[in-house]
């Protein structure tokens, strides 16, 4: 068990990877940023909300590819997981909650158009600064899934670069 109410199998699950038979087996670095990540985000929501399903934890390399995610995906780490949202309204009360409660790096809320299935994605990287700044940024991603409300931390201070 990862923490009390996620485990290891749950974060790595994947019926893409058992259908194309990938080993989707991460390393101990990546373990524990999926421990981080429970730590800090999926149990205070589990708290709120009751039980939750993730749909999508870790990815290997070969895994996300074949998902169709970016190549730089937070799942690939072990930062990130996607939660099924049964309908809008809940999926707005489990973002609000998460933006105004949580640690987190990235939060987007999304469907896909075509069958309206709606899920959060959401990431933890364990080197953010406390409590977290003000005035993220809202990104849209144009292709077949649709933004609902998408909100990225902003860098901390020393992270960004000036130029003179």
């Amino acid at each position: 068990m990862l923490t009390a109410h996620f485990s290891l199998r749950e974060m790595c699950a994947s019926g893409t990877a058992i259908r194309l038979g990938i080993k989707n087996e991460p390393s101990e670095e990546v373990i524990n940023r999926l421990q981080q990540l429970c730590e800090h985000v999926l149990e205070p929501l589990r708290q709120r909300f009751g039980v939750i399903r993730i749909t999508s934890g870790y990815r290997c390399e070969r895994l996300n590819k074949a998902v169709g995610g970016v190549k730089n995906s937070q799942h690939r780490l072990g930062e990130a997981a996607d939660i099924h949202v049964s309908n809008i309204e809940v999926g707005r009360k489990m973002f609000r909650y998460i933006k105004e409660n949580l640690e987190f790096d990235q939060l987007l809320f999304e469907r896909i158009q075509e069958n309206g299935a709606c899920w959060l994605h959401v990431s933890y990287k364990e080197a953010l600064p406390q409590p977290l700044p003000k005035g993220g940024e809202f990104h849209v991603r144009r292709n077949r899934r649709q933004a609902i409300d998408n909100y990225v931390v902003p860098p901390r201070l020393e992270e960004l670069q000036y130029e003179y």
